[in-house]
Formats: C-alpha cells, sequence, structure tokens
C-alpha cells in the first residue's frame, strides 16, 4: 500500500504524501498490499508566468505508443481497462541514452529500503545507460534529513523533494543549490526524451524555480485526490441511500451508528467537509488564494471555510464519528473501515484499489466505492483544482553535462507510458525475477514486492495514469470519479504557478491546522479561529495579500 494511505489522521502532510506517492502506485496497476523567481531569474520571490514561461517550457510531443481505454478528461488520469497483453508491449525508449556515469540520488522511502545490490536496480541501470545509486532516506522524517542535506556542501547528484516538504528555506536552496535544465529540456531539445516530452505542460510549467526549469515532476491529476468512501456492500444490505447533502449526510450518519454494537458512520471527515463546502484547497499555500469580487481572499478568512469547521464538529458531538478519531494517537482508518466499525471515511483515492485488493482473497464479500461530493445544500459541489505536479527531481547544479545526461536518460524510462516495456520494468520489475503471470496478469511475488517499490518512479512519471489489470472495474469507477468531480472543479487565481513567498511569512499559517483539528473535536470554539484569523491579518496576512495582488497584477490569474 502507499504510504500513509492507510492512517485516519487528518494532517496536511499526510494526504499530500498519500495523494502523491500514490501516484506512483496507482499507475503502477497493481501496487503492494504489505519556488520561484521573477522573470528574469534572479529573484528568490514571486513566479514565473507568461512569455518567460513559454520561453522555458519543453515542447509538448504527446506518446503515441499506446491509447487509453479512457482519455483523460475535466483533469482526470487516463484509464486502461483492457485486458493487459504482455506479449504485446510496445518498445519507447529504443536505444540506451546512458552515457554510462554514476548518479547518486536521494529520495524519500516508506518502509524497508531494499540492498543496494539488488536485481531491480541492476535491470534499470541496464536499461538507462547508467549507475543510478539510490540513497533512501525515511519518508516520514524525510524533512528533517532534507534540510541538513541541503545545508550542507557536499550535494548528492540528485535530490528528490516532495512538494508538502518546499517549507521553510527549502525553495530558496532549490534555486540557489540546483541546475537550470533548460539548456537540456527546452522547447525542442526535449525531443531526445520523447517520454519527458509527453509529460503535460502544466507539470513543466509548475517545475520551474527561480525562473528556471530545475524540476523533473511526478505529474498529478488536478482534481481533488481525496474520496469519500463507503462500504458498498453494506450499504446495499442495508438499504442506506447515499446523501446528497451536508443535513442528510448527518441524517444518515445518525441511522447508520450503534455504539453498543461497535459500529460508526464515519471517521474524521474534515477534507471531505472542504470539498462539500466548497473551502479553496490547503494543498498549497497558493492555491489557497482567489480573487472575488476584485478582492483577494485566502481560504481561512473565507464563510465556507467556518461552515466546513462547523459542519465537522457537528458530526463528532452527534457521537457519529468513531471515538479512536477524536484521539491524539488516531488509530488506523482504513483498518476501522474494513473491519465494518465505521461504513464511511476519506482517504487518498489509491484506497479503492488498495482495500479492494486487501480484502480480496479473504472477505469475498467486501464492496469499497467512493460517493460523489455534493454541495453542502443539496446543489453541485465546487471543487478547487489542485497542483499539476506533486514531486520533483532535482539536480545538483554542480553536476556534469554528462551525469545530467545520465539523469535525463533515466527519467526517460521511467516516465514510459503504460503499456510499455520500460513501464514494466520500472513498475514491476524483471519476469521471473519480481513477478509471474496469471491467467495473463503480472502478479509481484515477495523479491518483487521488496525490490519493485519507491524508487525510478521518483525520477519522473508519465502523465496521470490508473490501470489495475487484475480489477479492470476499480480502475474505471477511479477514472469516471475523477471525470464527475473534474466537471466541477475550478482553477483559483495562482493555479499551476511555482510561487515562492517571502521568507517572513513562511510560517504565518502554521498553526491552522492543529487549531481546525481542536475546533471540530470540539476542544475548542469556532470563535478560536475567527480570532487566529484576526491575529494572521495584523501579524503579515494583510501585507502577505499584498504582495499576492502585486504579484496577480504582474503575472495575470489561471482563470484569465
Amino acid at each position: 500500500m502507499t504510504p500513509n494511505s492507510a492512517t485516519s489522521g487528518t494532517s496536511r502532510r499526510s494526504f499530500l504524501a498519500s495523494t502523491a506517492v500514490a501516484a506512483t502506485a496507482v499507475t503502477g496497476g497493481m501496487p503492494l498490499l504489505a519556488a520561484c523567481g521573477g522573470s528574469d531569474g534572479g529573484s528568490k520571490e514571486g513566479t514565473t508566468s507568461g512569455k518567460d514561461a513559454r520561453r522555458i517550457l519543453p515542447a509538448f510531443v504527446a506518446q503515441n505508443v499506446v491509447t487509453p481505454d479512457i482519455p483523460s478528461k475535466n483533469g482526470s488520469a487516463a484509464g486502461f481497462t483492457g485486458e493487459l497483453s504482455l506479449a504485446g508491449l510496445k518498445t519507447s525508449v529504443p536505444r540506451k541514452l546512458g552515457k554510462g556515469g554514476t548518479v547518486r540520488v536521494m529520495s524519500p522511502f516508506w518502509g524497508t529500503p531494499p540492498k543496494g545490490s539488488n536485481a531491480y536496480y541492476a535491470a534499470m541501470n541496464e536499461r538507462i545507460g547508467a549507475d543510478v545509486v539510490w540513497q533512501n532516506q525515511d519518508g516520514n522524517t524525510y524533512d528533517e534529513k532534507l534540510g541538513a542535506v541541503l545545508a550542507s556542501s557536499d550535494l548528492p547528484d540528485v535530490v528528490v523533494i516532495p512538494s508538502w516538504n518546499m517549507g521553510g528555506k527549502i525553495p530558496s536552496a532549490i534555486i540557489s543549490k540546483f541546475a537550470d535544465l533548460g539548456p537540456y529540456l527546452s522547447g525542442d531539445r526535449v525531443k531526445e526524451y520523447p517520454n519527458l516530452a509527453a509529460i503535460p505542460s502544466d507539470a513543466w510549467k509548475y517545475s520551474i524555480f527561480g525562473g528556471k526549469l530545475r524540476g523533473l515532476p511526478q505529474p498529478a491529476p488536478t482534481v481533488t485526490g481525496i474520496v469519500p468512501f463507503y462500504r458498498k456492500d453494506v450499504f446495499d444490505k442495508e438499504g442506506y441511500e447515499l446523501p446528497t447533502s451536508a443535513a442528510e449526510f448527518l441524517a444518515l450518519a445518525k441511522d447508520i451508528t450503534r455504539a453498543r454494537a461497535k459500529v460508526w458512520a464515519c471517521d474524521d471527515m474534515k477534507w471531505t467537509a472542504f470539498n462539500v463546502f466548497g473551502v479553496l484547497s490547503g494543498s498549497e499555500k497558493p492555491l489557497g488564494w482567489n480573487l472575488v469580487d476584485g478582492k483577494l481572499v485566502y481560504r481561512v478568512e473565507t464563510d465556507e471555510y467556518l461552515e466546513a469547521l462547523e459542519w465537522t464538529r457537528k458530526l463528532y458531538a452527534a457521537g457519529v464519528v468513531h471515538p479512536e478519531a477524536r484521539a491524539a494517537n488516531q488509530g488506523n482508518a482504513g483498518q476501522r473501515f474494513t473491519a465494518g466499525e465505521v461504513l464511511m471515511y476519506n482517504q487518498n483515492i489509491s484506497d479503492w484499489w488498495g482495500k479492494t485488493a486487501e480484502q480480496a482473497g479473504h472477505n469475498k464479500d467486501f464492496r469499497i466505492a467512493g460517493m460523489d461530493i455534493f454541495g453542502h445544500d443539496g446543489g453541485d459541489p465546487r471543487l478547487w483544482a489542485g497542483s499539476p505536479a506533486g514531486i520533483f527531481a532535482f539536480v545538483n547544479k554542480k553536476a556534469s553535462k554528462a551525469v545530467i545526461h545520465d539523469v535525463l536518460a533515466a527519467a526517460n524510462v521511467s516516465a514510459a507510458p503504460y503499456g510499455t516495456k520500460e513501464y514494466m520494468l520500472t513498475n514491476y520489475g524483471v519476469e521471473g525475477t519480481h513477478y509471474t503471470v496469471w491467467d495473463g496478469m503480472p502478479v509481484k511475488n515477495d523479491k518483487g514486492n521488496q525490490e519493485v517499490l519507491n524508487a525510478y518512479v521518483m525520477l519522473a512519471s508519465p502523465a496521470p495514469t490508473i490501470a489495475h489489470p487484475d480489477f479492470p472495474d476499480i480502475a474505471e469507477e477511479q477514472v469516471r470519479w475523477q471525470q464527475r468531480m473534474g466537471a466541477f472543479t475550478g482553477k483559483s487565481s495562482f493555479y499551476g504557478l511555482q510561487i515562492t513567498e517571502p521568507a517572513r511569512y513562511t510560517n504565518l499559517s502554521n498553526d491552522f491546522e492543529q487549531l481546525e483539528d481542536d475546533i471540530v473535536r470540539g476542544r475548542r470554539k469556532t470563535g478560536d479561529m475567527q480570532q487566529a484569523v484576526s491575529d494572521w491579518k495584523s501579524q503579515g496576512g494583510d501585507k502577505l495579500r499584498d504582495w499576492y495582488r502585486k504579484l496577480l497584477d504582474d503575472t495575470g490569474s489561471a482563470q484569465g
């Protein structure tokens, strides 16, 4: 399973981790079971957009090696639901592009890293034409290691940085310590690496830091990745109808909950509440700002934000939320869901496949499904687009041209699309060594589960794709859900722009998330949030608004 995907905590980091890294697992078909400068490039604040960005971006050349069964629509991933023909796999990298050198990569890793000398790494490096050496670090404490490494003078050749680890001084370090890849990838130069050329332009645009193309992106669907899941098998048996408003959800939750029988309606639903009430995205700070009636507004200032917290608070107060979700140590929402202790919970979309596969062997009646997000008043929801990429690989500014070519050669292999030999090697390893074929489907063995995990996909990934050869119906349900929700998804004013805020404002919003959790659990009052917002304004929020407004006036809006 993907990192954090089974935890019940509602921390922004945990959801971001599960969302971004799950992309590698979801696109892998069968996951395991076990900041920017100004236009001149010199500033460390602001962003790069318009003509300046267009001059930097790689040319987009669609990869037509394989055609998806369900094309991307409304910001969704593309879907593959047909039978995977291993004999018919295409070749997307006809020759080795590596120069034969050694590339050291520091990357977050969730789980137990395999030994450096293993069959998977050897096969991938042979295919790339370079020796990629992994310096894996614990993903749960990666920010601590990252800060120390970036502060040192001895950087690896490549450092992988998830967007949720880009707080504090990290954006400035990215700008000062990592290479400009524009001379190798901008415009038609990218055509030397066809799989990189097929990465969507929005993901590349989001990889511009300090006026330069510095990141190799892991693209992500822009539609929300947090799904309100429900136990479809139980709903069907009991005759429960899916809610279509906030009031209906609360009424249903009261009907479901039987505490003496150890059955509660739901786990913590705060992140679903934000979507139900149309709250601006909290996944990245710039996405929380939007121009409304000529005024730039931050998400915590809105009525919708307070209404979402108050509704979630009502769920707790009504006793319909599992009591462990209230505790500081919240346990495991996914396990409570599969055990039938809760019938609804919200988590990354990857759990749709993950829980299905997990339960397939011993609970044949288990059925997970995602309910469509509804508007709080029973109307259509108003959802907000997330970032077009979530994890980036950066190349050391001191790296030689040969090393940079080797990095790009490796990324060109890992970005191969579904249905290609390179994709199978990257995501499944070597047939007979890491997986076997049962009924025409690749199934990882123990060695595959130990070695083929969280590695080369961190260098770059193809356009978002969902494919589960073992459960193609789940892949279709996931993509169709994204497409339906995407129809109600809009772009806030700074969508798709990699923005570096002035350092003096870096920690300004840090305390809101803990206060949110205290309010919904009844430990603090809604008025405390109103006071916190007032303090935020006076302590720099209003000045930060002015800064963003000038940026908006200079760059234009994503909505324009």
